[in-house]
């Protein structure tokens, strides 16, 4: 992962930057906001550790620009500012978090591994002909949108997540329904048929097929 650092105290930069590359991430430096801004809408960055008072352009002012460009790239305040309403602005401004100097680098490094976990986590899932975007809850079929409601879009996600594994009814009551004691599985099938109405799936198709007694699996063709 490529991290950019725009602050400009070099002692900061130099302990940051050897501390992050004993981490294996690739490290790039600007230490005022017009270079900052510059590399991160340039370079291939996968986060942004910015300091908020800066030369040439403020960091409150880099991370609106950089916000136009790229809505989905994370980034983190680094800054002496300690007000609710300094934190609030920052955040406003499209930041991702705010971490307050001075700081624990390990504090920072764990703050730094839960974007990337977020930032990881796919918001795509497809199936043959069938793809959700689970950021805007909606499901398509070759393209065209098919109205799910929600329980049921639960439940083609999580058969999509896993699919080539058996989902058995069981696994499906306590993993989407989130109950934990003896009860009717044949609800799932009910909402089942329902989802393959919608799609146009039958019981035949391989895209989702019923594993008789067990539950279902989800397959790529």
């Amino acid at each position: 992962m490529h991290i950019l650092i725009v602050e400009d105290e070099k002692g900061i930069v130099a302990f940051l930057k050897q501390g992050l590359e004993e981490e294996n991430y690739t490290i790039s430096t600007a230490y005022d906001g017009v270079e900052g801004l510059k590399k991160a809408l340039e370079l291939p960055v996968d986060l942004v550790l910015l300091d908020w008072m800066l030369p040439k352009m403020q960091g409150i002012d880099v991370c609106k620009n950089i916000r136009l460009e790229k809505n989905n790239l994370p980034i983190i305040f680094l800054t002496a500012k300690d007000t609710v309403q300094e934190t609030i602005e920052g955040l406003k401004a499209g930041a991702n978090d705010y971490i307050k100097k001075p700081f624990s680098f390990d504090e920072l490094l764990e703050r730094i591994k839960i974007h990337f976990r977020t930032k990881d986590e796919i918001k795509v899932l497809t199936l043959g002909n069938i793809t959700i975007d689970k950021s805007k809850f909606q499901v398509f079929v070759d393209n065209k949108e098919v109205s799910l409601t929600q329980r049921e879009f639960e439940l083609l996600e999580y058969l999509i997540k896993n699919k080539g594994k058996v989902c058995t009814r069981t696994n499906i009551i306590e993993d989407v329904w989130d109950i934990h004691f003896e009860y009717d599985t044949g609800v799932i099938d009910v909402f089942m048929n329902s989802i393959r109405k919608k799609l146009n799936l039958t019981k035949d198709q391989d895209l989702i097929k019923t594993i008789r007694g067990v539950g279902y699996i989800a397959n790529e063709i």
